[in-house]
């Protein structure tokens, strides 16, 4: 029997046969699959993700749509000085690469401040006064100094010029200026602290707890919005640093940056 006849015959057997057309079978269903899928799920194709802050969601959800993702409101917060209704922060962050289709989760700046309650700071020493307003998410104002036989006692809690009582609902970082006491007889000084190289809120609560007034916080051109400035480090101080005692109460002016050139190695 000749080479031919032999294939032709092994070819022929209806076994053969049947198990060729379903391997051929399966491969195209399985060559189909990927194919449908790569389509399906774009495989190794990827966007970016846009930068939503500072957007409105109506803005963030027009952006995401053309960018061909969709954006969600997942969480609120309030952050002072930002625009009200405005995305804070999203999650993917801007830049990552996501497939198509995906959900960003997006926190924005809450419409209303959160409600705090005043503390009663009378009686209380500078530094618990401090303390209690922080902890309250209130802010602590101007130290206004009058001559009383204790230093640095709370003698008056006041909100714009004018005394604001304990029990009182007011916004997250509402300012309160504390009128303290000053005995010119024994403790009215204080020194210029050091806080070159210190963060922002730092700095500033190092200052008021050295009896010291903010006269002024100059950020740079760094500093582009309200993060940047809680980001921000001092570079610069008026008075600098010294030994020589000063009279609490006294100004002290800050310059502050996010620029790492403009920051002082310690």
């Amino acid at each position: 029997m000749s080479e031919k006849t032999q294939k032709k015959g092994f070819f022929g057997n209806w076994i053969v046969r049947n198990l060729l057309t379903a391997f051929i079978i399966a491969a195209v269903l399985i060559v189909g699959a990927m194919v449908f899928l790569n389509i399906v799920t774009k495989h190794n194709q990827e966007i970016v993700v846009p930068d939503f802050t500072n957007m409105t969601v109506a803005e963030a959800d027009a952006a995401a749509s053309q960018a061909g993702m969709r954006v969600e409101v997942t969480d609120s917060v309030f952050v002072k000085r930002m625009k009200k209704g405005a995305v804070r922060s999203q999650n993917p962050e801007p830049g990552a690469k996501v497939k198509e289709g995906r959900r960003i989760s997006l926190t924005i700046n809450a419409m209303n401040a959160k409600k705090v309650t005043v503390p009663n700071l009378v009686g209380l020493s500078l530094r618990q006064a401090i303390a209690e307003l922080q902890s309250r998410g209130l802010t602590v104002g101007k130290l206004i100094y009058v001559q009383d036989m204790a230093t640095n006692n709370v003698l008056r809690q006041l909100r714009g010029n004018r005394e604001i009582a304990p029990g009182r609902t007011v916004d997250a970082d509402t300012v309160i200026d504390l009128v303290l006491g000053l005995n010119h007889d024994s403790d009215a000084s204080t020194y210029v602290p050091d806080v070159v190289g210190k963060m922002y809120l730092t700095a500033v609560d190092a200052v008021h707890k050295q009896s010291l007034n903010i006269k002024t916080l100059r950020f740079d051109d760094s500093v582009k919005d309200y993060e940047d400035s809680l980001n921000a480090v001092v570079y610069r101080q008026s008075p600098e640093a010294s030994k020589i005692p000063v009279t609490v109460g006294s100004d002290l002016s800050l310059y502050l940056t996010v620029n790492p050139d403009r920051i002082p190695s310690r």
